[in-house]
């Protein structure tokens, strides 16, 4: 039996020995690629190790019994196999071999204890019917015999992950899993990335698509920065789009073998990462390596000196097949279902019915994710699809905000899309009309008026009094809405990044097991994306407002969360800071975190009922080491009716600015469920008893001095709307990234016929 097998002996014939990703190392090195020297664990060494050890039964036996639809069930589960493997010992054959390769491969760098990756390669990954890419563990800079045997084991380990189990067992692969590990030169890259030989984003098998970034690849494909982006017309070899992105840091290793973040500077954030020659020469790499497969392949490459290394090649999966891209014309289309156009634009793909986030080991980029209802948990998985629809909801629910902020077609309110719509099934959402259509339709044709505008020379930026803010939440799309015309960020919602901070377990769970360093450091990451995008311009941070049901849907909420008839007139907001004041001490520590070098961060209280609750919450803060932080501004948000009589209080009691949060106060207002599609007519931002309130929140902030702003869509769907905030003496209107350019134009024209009033009054008084 072989235990080790170095790249240069194998092929892709050999996955069943060396797992996907190191037959396509070995495979590509036989192309005559580029590849760091390295070598494979291989799957009977696993296989022998698990036999040895007597753990292959007892493995067999837990999974088998294991209901993977039962989350707690699976996560208890699938951690107890995990520790199972890792604390059993590695026979001495094993180990012998592996540090006997460990030390050849140190020996060819002439380096003492070389630094290694260590990647699990999974017998079934890698291939055109499944992509376990991200599911398994890889280890970066590893040195040293002992760390590397253990890192083995983790990988091994790895083939028993909760969304591992899951998705092998819903793409039914009934075959005992096994599983190759790579371990590889680390590559200490000066710049990284991916490389795609088709465009996975249109399905356009003519270009190639390049994304790369500073340091070590890491950044890149994980989502931490966004890269530079090359498009590259495959038959010209002409590069067809180029976008420099604004990269903030980048990720090194250090003199002890760890990785750490460095920033980049203004000037550096700038810099293209590629050279044309790179660019050509990585472009060359590709069509070569798409040749050799005779397929799309998704590549990652890295570049250390002068010298370029492809680390990884595997087939592009998510692809629509030829026969299934067949588009048909608008009139062709068999409408399926109808709702409210929340998100605007087409998409298509294949349909995936999900009761629960947690089911996404079956969800892949480019389909279309149909829910009964979305809440901040399925964020992570919303960045995947191509389009979402949802059975309830209206234009102010969770997945129409979220949509419009990530540019994803979204219907909602459709009543039963979850009954009508099937898994697999090829649909186009058209989220602008609130229809899905069955099969995949052209893009309409555009009119002669469109296609004037088109080509239309841009116009010059508007400017206005009144400053346009804009709400975000994802911090991968801040560097591109930092670019846009606006004056900073008047609502920036905590919740989806206290998902990605926690990973889905809920914050009290990572306080009890003595983690909350874990939230603070990953939230200061998350948070100074932006305050560094938009700096110095303001970005006002809404505390974390989860309502119970939201906070229930975590991993370990139950415990910590009641159940609540009416959750979104709940245990939430203000009320709940003065109750948890610990979760909010840990909030506030990374706000005084951030500010020590980003002083563009700001706080706003979110659902303030009352003054004394508010007084309460505003002591916390003054305990805490912000209260000696005298430039940072405190706002409240105006959602809850009784702001309008306790306004004055709160200035006096300290606060500095008021957000309306019209959706909320509409609501309340006009006691209707803004979640709820029936009742979607009542719904209306223009009532003329929400006008008032609105009117006198404005009047009163004036009289007091404060800021006023107000998040929400009515400036941007009604110019009469924004007419009325501008002629009142709103101070700024925070909107979607999706409209800031319309709604600009309608604070601009609003402003401008308050102007022409204005004269009209000083040359005719009698008028």
């Amino acid at each position: 039996m072989e235990i080790v097998k170095w790249f240069e002996e194998l092929s892709r014939s050999d996955v069943a020995k060396a797992g996907g990703k190191g037959a396509n190392l070995g495979e590509l090195i036989k192309a005559g690629l580029p590849v760091p020297p390295g070598f494979v664990v291989t799957a009977q060494a696993y296989q022998l190790f698990i036999t040895v050890s007597g753990l292959s039964q007892k493995l067999s036996r837990a999974v088998e019994e294991l209901n993977v639809d039962d989350t707690a069930q699976l996560q208890a589960k699938a951690k107890e196999i995990q520790e199972l493997i890792v604390n059993t010992d590695m026979p001495l054959n094993i180990r012998s071999e592996i540090i006997k390769a460990y030390e050849e491969l140190s020996k060819r760098d002439s380096v003492k204890a070389q630094f290694v990756a260590v990647r699990s390669s999974a017998t079934m990954e890698d291939s055109e019917q499944a992509s376990f890419a991200g599911m398994n563990a890889t280890f970066l800079n590893v040195r040293g015999k002992e760390e590397l045997i253990r890192e083995v084991k983790e990988c091994w380990a790895s083939l028993y992950g909760a969304r591992v189990i899951f998705y092998r067992a819903k793409k039914e692969f009934l075959e005992e899993p096994v599983i190759a590990v790579v371990v590889q030169k680390m590559v200490n890259s000066d710049k990284a990335g991916v490389m795609f030989t088709a465009n996975p984003s249109n399905n356009n098998l003519a270009s190639l698509v390049i994304e790369g970034a500073f340091g070590l690849g890491e950044v890149v494909v994980g989502g931490l920065v966004a890269p530079d982006y090359y498009e590259i017309e495959k038959a010209s070899l002409k590069v067809k789009d180029i976008r420099i992105a604004h990269k903030n840091f980048k990720i090194i290793r250090d003199e002890k073998g760890q990785n750490k973040q460095a920033n980049l500077s203004p000037r550096e954030a700038e810099l293209q990462v590629l050279s044309d020659a790179e660019v050509q020469e990585l472009t060359a790499l590709g069509l070569k390596i798409e040749e050799h497969y005779g397929s799309p392949q998704d590549t990652e490459w890295a570049i250390e000196g002068n010298k370029i290394y492809m680390v990884q090649s595997r087939p592009i999966t998510t692809l629509i097949k030829p026969v299934e891209q067949a588009e048909k014309a608008d009139e062709e289309g068999k409408e399926l279902i109808r709702g409210i156009g929340a998100g605007p634009g087409r998409g298509s793909g294949e349909v995936r019915v999900l009761a629960s986030p947690t089911q996404d080991n079956c969800f892949e980029s480019g389909d279309i994710l149909v829910a009964e209802m979305t809440t901040p948990d399925w964020v992570p998985l919303m960045k995947k699809a191509s389009a979402i629809v949802t059975d309830g909801g209206g234009m102010t629910c969770h997945a129409a905000i979220v949509s419009r902020e990530m540019g994803l077609p979204c219907v909602v309110g459709t009543r039963n899309a979850t009954k009508v719509l099937t898994n697999k099934m090829l649909v186009t959402v058209d989220g602008t009309h609130g229809t899905v259509y069955e099969g995949k339709l052209k893009e309409r044709n555009k009119s002669a008026e469109e296609m004037a505008t088109a080509v239309m020379p841009k116009p010059a930026p508007l400017v206005t009094a009144t400053k346009l803010y804009v709400n975000l939440a994802m911090p991968y799309e801040a560097e591109r809405i930092a670019r846009e015309d606006v004056d900073g960020v008047g609502l920036l919602r905590a919740e989806f990044m206290v998902i990605d901070a926690c990973d889905g377990i809920h914050p009290r769970q990572l306080m009890e097991e003595g983690k909350s360093h874990q939230f603070i450091d990953a939230m200061v990451r998350n948070l100074r994306i932006f305050t560094r995008a938009f700096y110095p311009r303001p970005v006002i941070y809404r505390a974390i407002d989860f309502r119970t049901n939201e906070f229930r849907n975590l991993r370990g909420g139950d415990k910590y969360e009641p159940v609540e008839q009416n959750p979104m007139i709940g245990f939430r907001g203000c009320y709940r800071y003065v109750l948890n004041p610990d979760l909010f001490e840990l909030e506030l520590k990374v706000l005084q975190k951030v500010r020590e070098q980003d002083k563009n961060l700001h706080l706003m209280i979110p659902f303030v009922r009352t003054l004394w609750e508010f007084k309460r919450c505003k002591q916390l803060i003054d305990n805490s080491e912000l209260g000696s932080d005298r430039e940072m501004e405190l706002w409240v948000m105006a959602e809850v009716p009784s702001v309008v009589y306790w306004l004055e209080d709160y200035v006096k009691a300290g606060i500095t600015g008021v957000s309306i949060g019209s959706n909320d106060l509409t609501q309340l207002v006009l006691g209707v469920d803004r979640d709820s599609e029936v009742c979607a007519p009542l719904y209306d931002e223009r009532d003329k008893a929400v006008l008032d309130a609105i009117r006198q929140i404005i009047k009163t902030s004036q009289k007091m001095g404060i800021t006023c702003s107000i998040c929400g869509q009515a400036p941007s769907n009604y110019p009469d709307f924004a007419e009325k905030l501008v002629d009142w003496g709103i101070t700024s209107v925070s909107v979607n990234p999706d409209v800031i350019a319309v709604t600009r134009h309608n604070v601009a024209a609003a402003e401008q016929r308050m102007l022409l009033k204005m004269a009209r009054k000083i040359t005719n008084p009698q008028e």
